[in-house]
């Protein structure tokens, strides 16, 4: 099949208007900087003795003490941030909050057959006790349950919506956001809310100490020990925490332990925020229902309005860093955030006139089944989750009750899931991840120029379980 443009290509804009509208960007996290200065936490620098040690000030970590606090709140917490709480994934992330745990039904059901309906009702539940606890803890994080529309920008991608019960044709899905490209839309009114995310993790530590836990940044986690009590000891540079029971929310960096060194993968996702819609710019463009906004595409885009009436507009590229290492260089890549813009123009020529204020990007988590594993160590005693591969802003919330379950010894619900007791496949080391992750980008893209045609490489990884196209 000879190669076809997508969509994006066959409406791209000029590359002087993609520079026009990039030219103002500057290269910072929008949330992080919206959210302001913050009340600093001291870092470690005396040995502790504690009932539970945090390694993690991400969304993970945060909820798992949070949460630990609210079952027992005798119980002594310390959490222990390397850098600041939220600086790095869950302060720069898009802010979708999906009552999804598996990274969609289609996943569940591959992987996980006879549990899809359970997850999926976990799933449920876990949103709606995520919005419980915005309204009962006082969350100040622009929670708003607004769902999502995905779109289709091409014609093969039309039948895949037409089994959603919510399917809308081109001139109801553009009703909803206008854009010369959607021929159509499937609209899920419940299952996805919105949040500003720096904030969501800011309002979680200020909830913590507030519970009594015990927040240390700056004091990174460098090892683990077991003492000869059995208790567990985590050392910084500066400090040592023994500890009775440990969680482990390290998602992206390398973990403290040696068996998961090669379960996931650093994956950089690229996003852009555009300056506040005038009144005009708004209205041409629809957008009432302030939804989540994704697309069908392998290397799918995904977009939302702000509080102040910004679009952020992320995804398309997702870049494996050579070698696997997690470093700041690999955040501003010109040609990604270029791509972003010209797709954006692309899909709202109506906004030409638009500036893009922020560009940045993260590292997410990746791994082989593209949702958290789980496990324990050290005879119990620690506990690790990781993998969320960019659906961690409501899953974060799930796997902390299950650490918490598992450090707690007793079988629950959530503890007797297959996807909690059983381990993906790690990925191989250097350089053949690197071949192999390269290889699968490079299909992904194939297929997105082919109609969605998945090539005999991307065949035989959806037949061992190790494919992927969301």
């Amino acid at each position: 099949m000879a190669a076809h443009p997508t969509a994006y290509e066959r409406h791209a804009p000029s590359a002087a208007l993609v520079e026009r509208a990039l030219a103002p960007s500057v290269q910072a996290v929008h949330w992080l900087e919206e959210a302001g200065p913050q009340a600093r936490h001291p870092e470690l620098l005396a040995p502790v003795r504690t009932d539970l040690t945090v390694v993690g000030g991400g969304y993970l970590g945060l909820w798992a003490a949070v949460h630990a606090k609210r079952r027992d709140p005798g119980r002594r917490v310390v959490l222990l941030e390397a850098r600041t709480v939220g600086w790095a994934a869950s302060g720069r992330n898009g802010g979708f909050c999906e009552a999804s745990l598996t990274h969609g039904e289609d996943n569940a059901r591959h992987r996980w057959p006879e549990e899809q309906e359970v997850l999926a009702r976990l799933g449920r539940e876990n949103l709606d006790g995520f919005e419980a606890d915005v309204r009962e803890l006082g969350l100040d994080c622009q929670w708003e349950r607004t769902g999502t529309l995905d779109v289709a920008v091409e014609e093969h991608q039309v039948d895949w919506l037409r089994d959603r019960p919510h399917f809308l044709d081109a001139a109801r899905t553009r009703a909803e956001i206008d854009s010369p490209l959607f021929l159509a839309g499937g609209l899920e009114p419940d299952e996805t809310a919105l949040v500003h995310p720096a904030r969501l993790a800011l309002e979680l530590a200020r909830v913590a100490t507030e519970l009594g836990v015990e927040v240390h940044e700056h004091s990174a986690a460098t090892a683990l020990r077991r003492t000869p009590s059995g208790a567990v000891e985590v050392h910084t540079d500066r400090a040592v925490v023994t500890s009775d029971h440990v969680v482990l929310a390290t998602n992206a960096f390398p973990s403290l332990l040696r068996r998961n060194r090669w379960m996931t993968v650093p994956v950089y996702d690229y996003v852009l925020m555009t300056e506040p819609l005038t009144a005009d710019q708004r209205a041409s463009i629809g957008w009432q229902g302030r939804q989540g906004l994704a697309d069908l595409a392998n290397q799918f885009h995904y977009a939302r309005l702000t509080s102040d009436d910004r679009i952020l507009w992320g995804g398309y590229d997702a870049v494996y860093p050579a070698g696997g290492k997690v470093a700041a260089r690999h955040e501003d890549r010109r040609a990604s955030h270029a791509r972003l813009a010209s797709h954006f123009l692309a899909t709202f020529p109506q906004l030409e006139e638009v500036r893009f204020s922020h560009r940045w990007a993260g590292a997410i988590d990746t791994c082989t089944q593209f949702t958290a594993f789980y496990g324990l160590s050290h005879r119990g005693r620690v506990a690790h989750a990781a993998g969320f591969t960019g659906l961690g802003v409501g899953a974060t919330r799930f796997a902390a009750d299950v650490l918490l379950d598992l450090l707690a010894g007793e079988p629950t619900e959530r503890t007797e899931l297959r996807m909690v007791r059983e381990r993906p496949l790690p990925f191989p080391p250097e350089p053949l991840s690197s071949i192999g992750i390269n290889l699968t980008r490079w299909s992904l893209d194939r297929a997105d120029h082919r109609r969605g045609r998945r090539n005999a490489f991307l065949q035989v990884l959806d037949r061992v379980g190790l494919g992927f196209d969301s």
